[in-house]
């Protein structure tokens, strides 16, 4: 009997062209929307964002990024103090892991444009000063992000069926300590840093909390339902135990 087609999963919305603005110290993210009426900021991972009505106009995003750049300043220096230390300096030169294959930085100076993967290199334009490494560090991450949400997204609708659920849609947080949860209403949520891991891996996670539609416990039952869909599991399962260490920005 031919299984029922999946429903498309429920994307988090994207811009169609990604929008930035000089903060003096800081780069935000601007995100248009006609679900709001007024402009919200917000400080995630370090990584400053902008939602605003669909058609403000850029001289007052600017001007609402003027007034806040101290609360902005404030939030992101928090985060960085909260944050464990990293041996990475986000110069030219350093790796970093992208589905387990390493790609060199390299970082050039101007106007700000966003982490692109070009010729084996990811690429990121910043302007010069001392803030220019946690510049490059959160263009890293929206970059990591972006590629989650649709990597991952696909990886869904791909085992989904072979599982035998419909989840109720996709979604990329941070997480301290693990790489995935499933949520009530049947809402998968991924660290956004799973990315950094080989590609079987990121299927064992995706499989893994898919299998919790079904359970959403560690039980015999969990595990064998994991097992229908990926025998080797456990190996993946190990991997991840002894290398998650590694998996951090």
């Amino acid at each position: 009997m031919m299984a029922a087609a999946q429903k498309p999963l429920s994307r988090q919305p994207q811009p169609p062209k990604p929008e930035y603005r000089d903060g003096h110290g800081f780069i935000a993210e601007i995100i248009r929307t006609n679900r709001r009426k007024s402009a919200d900021i917000r400080v995630e991972d370090g990584a400053v964002s902008v939602v605003v009505p669909v058609n403000t106009p850029a001289e007052k995003i600017d001007q609402l990024l003027a007034a806040k750049r101290r609360w902005i300043k404030e939030k992101i220096t928090l985060h960085r103090e909260m944050t464990p230390a990293s041996s990475k300096r986000y110069v030219s030169g350093e790796a970093f892991s992208y589905l387990g294959r390493n790609y060199r930085l390299k970082v050039e100076t101007g106007n700000f444009s966003p982490v692109k993967l070009l010729n084996g290199r990811l690429v990121v334009t910043v302007p010069r000063g001392t803030e220019q490494p946690h510049m490059v560090r959160n263009a890293l991450v929206r970059w990591y992000k972006r590629q989650a949400e649709q990597k991952l997204t696909d990886k869904v609708e791909r085992f989904a069926p072979m599982v035998g659920v419909e989840p109720a849609g996709v979604g990329i947080r941070t997480f301290k300590s693990r790489w995935g949860s499933c949520t009530a209403r049947g809402k998968l949520e991924f660290n956004w840093q799973i990315m950094m891991a080989p590609n079987r891996m990121v299927d064992y996670v995706v499989i893994h909390e898919l299998c919790h539609l079904i359970r959403h416990d560690h039980s015999p039952e969990f595990w064998r339902a994991v097992g229908r869909v990926m025998p080797d599991y456990a190996e993946c399962k190990e991997w991840l135990k002894k290398n998650s260490g590694k998996l951090t920005m």
